[in-house]
């Protein structure tokens, strides 16, 4: 335990210090752990969310894809123009359907549709894309709060509750809406001097013909299709028993097998840096998990609270926040499910899985590592020369994260205390 908690803090001591690349650091991190047989090759290897890794490069694939034929230019021009050009509106019109698509598709999947239109919109407009993306980032994680389906967190719940998709609409989607918009709004705010529009950009695009942004027809025609199935699948994946990365997959070989372009360069096009950053990150977290490092911090949370019902909802809730925002939720939900269900015991009491839904979900804004939506997004600003530092990323964060669960604790004392 000793040496994957060493590991683990100084591989994110490195991260925050800016000074390495994070993946060579992830992976450096996850090879001590084998060779000092810390954990296993067979654990390692289960450790590692390869359904995360499918979704991520099926998606980059179709994102390349149909990015080549001017589909996102002529969505961000549209976007731009039905703003017009007002810096709030424009802010709303990128943050409100990431939030939304993000609670029926997944984070991941909303990111790395969203990003690419985010960078052509910032571009057209001459203003900053990274404030752009980090209020998407923000609304993603917190939207994706809402649904059964939106996030891993509430599904690992679903599963071992039997709660329904409308339970969560009905407890946990209210205050995520809220959240989402009040974060949103707040980060304008702190934001709009780097979003300021100038006259003649707001003119410029205003008269662009979205149309003439299509540099493909021909090939948008024999992949859109494919595209808008493959996002239609997103939704219904679970009643046709298919798991996200199935799709995401599926999807980008069958626009590789209609499309026209080099095969090279659209593989080319994958961003294997956040693939790898994923890898080392998964087998450092699972050896935290394996040497029973995260169990001390659910048995600490169960030893605190000493069987008080509002100490132990607030003490779940931001625990699975912070904790979660450091090593990832979905081993922080696993080893939190049991720790919950034990506190609970048979009072069929739900707000107790609320309050380990909106924590853990909520953490995932805390830092650039706690969420794959946030390593994507890091990952794709890189690839496009204006890398999202760790700092960075945390100056944001960190408030963001506290306001939702200022937000959060007066939620669950006002509705379940």
């Amino acid at each position: 335990m000793v040496v994957s908690v060493g590991i683990f803090a100084g591989a994110l001591a490195l991260i925050v210090a800016e000074k390495f690349d994070r993946t060579k650091i992830a992976l450096v991190g996850a090879a001590l752990l084998l060779l000092s047989q810390t954990i296993d090759q067979e654990l390692a290897l289960e450790a590692i969310h390869f359904d995360t890794l499918g979704l991520l490069a099926g998606m980059m694939i179709v994102v390349r894809l149909t990015e080549a034929t001017g589909l996102y230019t002529y969505i961000a021009i549209r976007a731009g123009q039905l703003s017009r050009g007002r810096p709030f509106l424009l802010v709303v019109a990128l943050a409100i359907p990431t939030a939304v698509l993000s609670a029926f598709l997944d984070n991941l999947t909303t990111i790395l549709l969203m990003v690419p239109i985010t960078f052509l919109l910032a571009d057209a407009f001459d203003i900053d894309p990274i404030p752009l993306i980090l209020i998407e980032v923000m609304a993603c994680n917190i939207g994706g709060t809402a649904t059964l389906i939106g996030d891993p967190p509430n599904i690992m719940i679903a599963s071992a509750t039997g709660l329904s998709f409308m339970d969560f609409v009905l407890n946990v989607a209210p205050i995520a809406y809220f959240t989402a918009a009040v974060v949103v709004c707040l980060l304008y705010l702190v934001f709009r001097r780097r979003l300021q529009i100038e006259p003649a950009a707001r003119d410029k695009v205003m008269e662009l013909d979205a149309s003439r942004s299509i540099e493909q027809p021909d090939e948008l025609r024999r992949l859109l299709p494919v595209l808008l199935i493959t996002i239609l699948a997103f939704f219904v994946h679970k009643p046709l028993g298919l798991e996200p990365a199935t799709v995401a997959l599926c999807g980008a070989t069958a626009m590789l097998a209609l499309s026209r372009q080099s095969l090279r360069e659209t593989l080319g096009g994958i961003e294997w840096p956040t693939l790898f950053f994923f890898v080392g990150l998964f087998v450092m977290v699972g050896a935290l998990e394996h040497t029973g490092a995260i169990d001390k911090l659910a048995s600490a949370l169960v030893a605190i609270t000493d069987g008080d019902r509002t100490a132990e909802l607030l003490a779940i809730a931001w625990s699975a926040s912070i904790v979660g925002g450091i090593v990832d939720n979905i081993p922080l939900t696993a080893t939190m499910i049991p720790v919950v269900e034990s506190i609970a015991g048979d009072s069929g009491d739900n707000a107790y899985w609320w309050a380990l839904s909106l924590g853990a979900c909520f953490g995932g804004n805390l830092t650039i590592i706690s969420a794959a939506a946030n390593v994507a997004a890091a990952g794709m600003a890189s690839r496009a020369g204006q890398p999202i530092g760790f700092v960075q990323f945390l100056k944001v964060g960190v408030p963001v994260t506290l306001l939702s669960m200022v937000l959060v604790t007066i939620y669950l004392y006002l509705r379940y205390i």
